[in-house]
């Protein structure tokens, strides 16, 4: 058996009245339980009263004993102070200089975003400097000596709530902010322009405002509809009743911007009998039954995709949104709340179907500034 393999129930050695390990030598003393005990019930053997142990003995720092050291750690506080103002300077100069698209090679990083980058050192330098400034501030200038404050009832009795008011106008004494008139104006300095490189870049970050590109499209009078994808114009007598052809501008051809045009611009081009159709200004803004409507639903600005030609309805088939040819595309069920714009049309002189106008009203869903096109 080992030293170890004990008998359960058998205690390993004593300790005596001074708390010093008897019996076999291991140091489990009289109150040491084992794992193989079972059930001991303890004694409890708490002091009614821990003695306070106190606090260590006071040490002073250099600049609490040597004004000369006091000064230096002054300037070293400013130095970083004035190290956060200078990167948020340079964060503001680098925002407005540096091309966001140039990029190169960085050692340790390969090939990189300079924009990006230099806009990282210099809020890193910024954060930094009024970072370890306070720390160093608080370190060597600061008061650091320990106090204890005794538990007292919720609310402090009034002569103490003064003295707590003493207190606060006293630190602010200690913290030498009237003496130190260079940690006090570099601190300001520290504080107030950091917040700048969080916040222009979230402000710039926004970009340049849409103004009107949100309300008009690429349509304008005279523009020929043309097949999508095919880019060809379409005559008159090439639409049948009950046809529907996904158009766009012929103008398409000449965008910078091709996909978010033809988002904006797609268009259905649909013929119906013209004694369906019961508005007037329907009638007026199509040729001879051929009415064309935005593609994009009022609703969330989903593609229309789906067309009835027994009950002329434009179906939305993502949230179900239906709109009705023969009233001027008003929403008969879903979600949309507006009917599709209609782009008025008429003909050329080679009986090709042209735009008369562009849309008189903002295609797609709402928006809060919304206008007329």
């Amino acid at each position: 058996m080992s030293e170890y393999d004990t008998p359960h129930g058998a205690v390993v050695g004593t300790s005596d009245t001074h708390g010093a390990s008897q019996g076999d030598g291991h140091g489990y003393g009289s109150t040491a339980v084992r794992l193989d005990q079972g059930h001991i019930e303890g004694t409890g053997g708490l002091p009614a009263r821990f003695q306070n142990p106190g606090l260590p003995p006071h040490v002073p720092r250099m600049a609490d004993l040597d004004e000369r050291a006091a000064k230096r750690a002054e300037k070293q506080v400013a130095a970083l102070f004035g190290l956060s103002s200078l990167g948020t300077v340079l964060f503001i100069v680098a925002y407005f200089a540096i091309d966001p698209e140039q990029s190169g090679f960085i050692p340790g990083i390969g090939n990189a975003s300079i924009y990006n980058v230099v806009l990282g050192i210099c809020m890193a330098l910024a954060l930094l400097g009024c970072g370890v400034g306070a720390v160093h501030w608080a370190k060597t200038l600061m008061p650091d000596t320990e106090s204890v404050e005794e538990r007292h009832p919720q609310r402090a009795k009034d002569e103490d709530r003064q003295r707590v008011v003493a207190g606060l106008m006293e630190g602010g004494e200690k913290a030498q902010l009237g003496r130190r008139p260079l940690i006090k104006f570099s601190l300001l300095g520290a504080l107030a322009l950091p917040p700048l490189a969080i916040i222009l870049p979230l402000i710039g970050g926004l970009g340049p405002l849409p103004k009107d590109q949100l309300s008009t499209t690429m349509w304008k009078k005279g523009d020929r509809l043309v097949r999508d994808p095919e880019r060809t114009p379409i005559r008159a007598d090439q639409v049948t009743i009950g046809s529907v052809f996904h158009v766009l501008p012929e103008s398409i051809k000449d965008s910078q911007h091709v996909l978010e045009d033809k988002a904006k611009a797609a268009v259905l081009l649909m013929r119906l009998n013209p004694e369906d159709i019961k508005p007037q200004k329907e009638r007026d803004w199509g040729h001879d039954g051929i009415v064309a409507y935005s593609k994009i639903c009022t609703h969330v600005g989903c593609p229309v995709g789906l067309y009835e030609q027994q009950t002329h309805h434009l179906l939305c088939p993502c949230h179900q949104s239906t709109f009705d040819v023969t009233q001027d595309c008003k929403v008969i069920f879903g979600p949309a709340h507006r009917p599709l714009p209609q782009l008025k049309i008429t003909v050329d002189s080679q009986g090709y179907l042209i735009a008369d106008a562009p849309f008189r009203e903002a295609v797609g869903p709402s928006f809060w500034e919304r206008g007329s096109a």
